[in-house]
């Protein structure tokens, strides 16, 4: 069963990889999160370097992202067309319209839009780990994994927790899950408030029967606004293997009071606390 919080890094991670592509534009991330080996840098562009190509380039990007960001894919994209008509070069608008064609699963055209982006943009952190979870949805994990270690292999990229993340996630998928727990420890080290992040290493825990440790993570996101159906369930499985009868009780109450359809809901009144 595909977890639900892997599906919201799915939903949520465009959208959180396309706000940092706005923040890039202005000087920190852009849509795509990730970058490979350390680079040479360049002066930071300011406004009074721009072209007024560029300029009409980058409005239109931000247009763009506005659409993206509310699932507009079509008129996202219309606006990424005209963006690269006023300024082929650059390398924002091919890698939002990466991150378009991957939310539309056309990945080819998606990994095209990346190394476009690249070409314009050498070992560009955020387009790296772009390409590292693209590869990763294909499960083609090896590539994946080579990506997503480059982009942390520059000492200056921005967004670390999030491709530890992800990377950790990818090595789960590919049955690493030593290697998947090292690197959600470190992405939890970034960013211990990421619920994807403190959901998966303890589900990783509770598989390995380390209950304690589970119970450590699973508790503090259950304990957070971000809770879910699937985080209280999971903290039901643990303090249930630990012999908390009342911890227990508790997690199941919150589950059916506040998700009493879900199928979380429904494993609790059958019992199925081995699925």
């Amino acid at each position: 069963m595909q977890s639900q919080f892997s599906w919201v890094l799915v939903k949520c991670g465009l959208l959180a990889l396309a706000a940092g592509f706005g923040l890039l534009m202005t000087g920190c991330a852009t849509p795509s999160d990730a970058s490979g080996a350390a680079t040479t840098r360049t002066e930071i562009v300011t406004e009074s370097d721009e072209s007024n190509e560029r300029k009409r380039a980058r409005i239109r990007v931000e247009l763009a992202l506005g659409y993206f960001e509310q699932g507009k894919s079509n008129i996202a994209l219309d606006e990424i067309k005209q963006a690269i008509v006023a300024d082929p070069t650059f390398s924002d608008a091919y890698s939002l319209r990466g991150l378009v064609y991957m939310r539309l699963n056309d990945f080819g055209f998606a990994e095209e839009s990346f190394q476009k982006a690249l070409s314009y943009k050498p070992n560009d952190a955020n387009v790296l780990h772009n390409i590292g979870w693209l590869k990763c949805q294909q499960a083609l994990y090896p590539q994946a994994i080579k990506f997503f270690t480059q982009a942390l292999a520059d000492p200056l990229y921005g967004e670390r927790a999030k491709t530890w993340m992800a990377k950790g996630l990818c090595q789960a998928r590919a049955g690493m899950k030593q290697e998947a727990e090292a690197s959600l420890l470190k992405s939890y080290e970034y960013d211990a408030g990421n619920p994807v992040t403190g959901y998966n290493l303890a589900n990783l825990l509770y598989q390995r029967e380390d209950f304690l440790r589970a119970q450590f993570y699973i508790r503090r996101l259950n304990n957070s606004e971000l809770a879910n159906a699937e985080s209280l369930w999971l903290g039901i499985k643990v303090e249930k293997r630990m012999g908390n009868g009342e911890a227990s009780m508790q997690l199941a109450t919150q589950l059916e009071k506040r998700f009493p359809q879900s199928r979380e809901a429904s494993a609790y009144h059958r019992g199925a606390f081995n699925e």
